[in-house]
């Protein structure tokens, strides 16, 4: 056989298991982290924005999160809270109660990386609180509980603890993620979820989001 033909069989041999080792890898490489929903695009959340209501925000008078029930069961014995916590963390262990008790959590808001479940809080992207000064008032119980879980719209998230209460109540005019490169996905997954559930916005609160999106 002439030497340039068995050179040629060599580098074939090698490509392909080259080729092998590099498809191994990515077969047994762990699964990307799950996310929330990914919200709408920042064109398509700036029409949204623009068809929201904008009216004053509505008195909390009669508020309580007793009116918006969660945690309700999705699956198993597992309600919504620990159905987050397993979507948003990575290499997440469970027990038979489907409490997480191992895991690692990044919190898009801050950045900081927590392996306690405890330490991290399940965020109503839009609150419970702004929701019912926004139109949630009027809503039928059932309307509130499928909102206060709403795991199809990007909504519920799993964020550092007293960052989650440090935001509270307040709509983006009032408080934005301290993480930056975060404020955009937040701005596009708020305006989702305000447009999807019909719920109006105040002026400053507008123009806060406006102004995230314009630089999307």
């Amino acid at each position: 056989m002439p030497v340039g033909n068995v050179y040629a069989r060599r580098l074939a041999v090698l490509a392909t298991s080259a080729a092998l080792t590099v498809t191994g890898l990515l077969a047994t490489a762990p699964a990307a982290q799950a996310a929330m929903p990914t919200p709408v695009s920042a064109a398509t959340a700036r029409t949204y924005l623009a068809a929201l209501t904008v009216k004053a925000e509505g008195s909390s008078s009669g508020y309580s999160r007793d009116l918006f029930p969660h945690w309700i069961t999705q699956s198993g014995a597992c309600n919504t809270r620990e159905t987050v916590l397993k979507r948003d963390g990575v290499n997440v262990v469970t027990d038979s109660s489907c409490a997480s008790i191992s895991g690692s959590w990044y919190s898009q808001y801050d950045g900081a990386t927590w392996t306690v479940a405890s330490d991290l809080d399940i965020d109503h992207m839009v609150p419970l609180a702004e929701a019912w000064r926004s139109g949630a008032n009027a809503w039928t119980t059932s309307q509130r509980q499928s909102f206060a879980n709403d795991l199809t719209r990007p909504q519920l998230i799993a964020v550092t603890d007293n960052v989650n209460q440090s935001k509270g109540d307040q709509d983006p005019a009032e408080w934005l993620p301290s993480r930056t490169a975060y404020r955009c996905t937040y701005a596009r997954a708020w305006v989702h979820v305000k447009y999807h559930w019909n719920l109006s916005v105040d002026s400053a609160e507008k123009s806060a989001l406006q102004s995230v999106l314009n630089g999307c």
